[in-house]
Order: structure tokens, then sequence, then C-alpha cells
């Protein structure tokens, strides 16, 4: 792993352990704020997926989605299965700026001006997780792979080809 990934990644996470553990401290306050995020997710995720077991309590949702985000942080920062704990920590991050940084609802110009400015600030570490989770650590990635696989196998299947023809031109030969 090179060293700005080694540096990079635990960065990246850090802002990641701080708010999911600020939102496991305060899960009581932030619950109102997500409740509308909250309700429908789970209005969508229950009519898509009805059988799978979703709480409808926000509160709760809000504490499995910091632990989510713990989880996936610590797996970032540590470099184990970074790209799959970007994307899990991206896919997280979505719902909570929508239900934490409502800039459009805000009456008071100040209060407006910070949310609008974590908004964005979500949005740019957004794209440092959409690049992780696509950074192969230099390793080509599984569509190249798939590629080179396809043209492998149809660079055989001529070289079989050409091989069988030959030999029946061959045995033709023989028996001509």
């Amino acid at each position: 792993m090179s060293l700005s990934r080694r540096l990079a990644r635990p960065m990246l996470a850090s802002v990641f352990v701080v708010g999911a553990a600020n939102a496991l401290r305060n899960s009581d306050v932030l619950a109102p704020k997500a409740e509308p995020v909250t309700d429908t997710l789970v209005g969508a995720v229950k009519k898509a997926v009805p059988q799978v077991p979703l709480p409808d309590d926000p509160q709760t949702l809000v504490r499995i989605n910091a632990a989510v985000q713990l989880v996936a942080a610590g797996a970032l920062a540590t470099g184990r299965a970074p790209r799959s704990s970007a994307f899990v920590l991206a896919a997280s991050l979505v719902p909570t700026t929508i239900a934490g940084h409502r800039f459009w609802d805000e009456s008071d110009p100040a209060a407006k001006k910070q949310h609008q400015l974590h908004f964005f600030k979500n949005v740019s570490v957004l794209g440092g997780l959409l690049i992780a989770a696509g950074d192969t650590d230099g390793r080509p990635g599984v569509a190249w792979r798939a590629r080179r696989a396809a043209k492998d196998a149809r660079r055989e299947a001529r070289h079989l080809a050409a091989t069988t023809r030959r030999e029946a031109a061959l045995v033709r030969a023989k028996v001509a």
C-alpha cells in the first residue's frame, strides 16, 4: 500500500468515527431531525423488500447508521476491505447529509449558512469516498480482469478452431 493511501484512508475515515460517536451519544436529539428521511427510506425499503425486518423508530435507525459507520470507518482506516467500506460509508452518508443538513428548510440566515457549509463538506467527502471505492491500489480491477479473461478466452477459441481446421485438413489429405 502506498504512503498516500496509508495516510489518506484513516484521514477520510476520521470524520465518520467522530460523527458516528456523536450520533450514538446524542441519538435522542438527532432522531427528530432524521425522522423525515428515515420514514421515507423505511417505507421504500419495506415496499421493495418486504421480508427485511427494518425498525420504524428513528432513534434506533440513527444508532444503526452510527454503528455501521463506525465499523466501516474502522475497516477503511485500517485498510481492511477499503473499497467495500468506502462504498458503505458513501451509501450511509447520503441519508445522513439529507437528514442533518437541510439548509433549504432553514429560515435563520446564520443557521442556513452553517448547514449549507456542512452539506457541501459532506458532498466533498462523498467524492473522496467514491474515489476510494474505485481505488484498486494499483492492481487491475474486476472489470479489467473480466475483459481480460474474455479476450483470452476468444483468443484461445480462435487458436483451437485454427488447430482443429489444420488437423482436419491433414486427416483429409491422408484419407485422399
